[in-house]
């Protein structure tokens, strides 16, 4: 699902680059996705990130 150009749509209408760019920007974050059915269509993402104290 977060592989690049994953899609399930048909051709010509998305490129499938919108998890992995999600994914990528999450981990540089030193976070996590989690996603989860929802019993009543689609998903849900849950995304974590780790909290960081100020450096000053």
């Amino acid at each position: 699902m977060f592989e690049p150009f994953y899609t399930t749509k048909k051709v010509g209408k998305g490129t499938g680059l919108g998890l992995s760019i999600s994914y990528s920007i999450v981990k540089e974050c030193g976070g996590s996705i989690e996603v989860t059915a929802n019993p009543d269509g689609g998903a849900c993402f849950n995304l974590h990130f780790p909290i960081v104290k100020d450096p000053s």
